[in-house]
């Protein structure tokens, strides 16, 4: 009978390690790039009044948002507060995939020998690229 019920849990286990390993190879298909996204960084004044109110609201605090106009979509990722002034946001990879949008940005610092000021500063990018539905997938 012991044997019976190790044999059952291997099994068991042994399925349930399948199961895990076709759940894994399906995330990475999901993740495969159908194409890279065109896009241009936004400036403060082109962006929509609604959105900007969002940002000015989230700004302090680090954030990751999106928002839909009848022509756009912008994507929104902001750092929080910063000790001090010189930051900047590099955009690593932004594509489309058969089910999401990934992004994918970087915070990098002042510069050496760049005098970044002594006041916080609240960096964040907003990007404006075309409207589609999926969901967006930040890293």
């Amino acid at each position: 009978m012991r044997k019976f019920v190790k044999m059952l849990l291997a099994a068991a286990l042994a399925a349930s390690f399948a199961a895990g390993l076709s759940g894994c190879s399906v995330s990475r298909e999901d993740k495969d790039k159908v194409r890279d996204l065109e896009f241009q960084v936004a400036a403060q004044g082109e962006l929509p009044q609604e959105l900007s109110k969002l940002i000015a609201q989230k700004v302090s605090q680090p954030f990751k948002l999106t928002y839909t106009d009848s022509q756009n979509l912008y994507i929104a990722v902001g750092y929080g507060a910063q000790p001090t002034g010189g930051y900047s946001i590099s955009v690593k990879e932004l594509y489309l995939t058969e089910n999401s949008i990934i992004l994918q940005t970087e915070l990098m610092g002042p510069e050496k020998g760049e005098d970044p000021g002594t006041e916080q500063s609240f960096p964040y990018i907003v990007l404006r690229t075309e409207l589609l539905e999926e969901p967006v997938v930040f890293q």
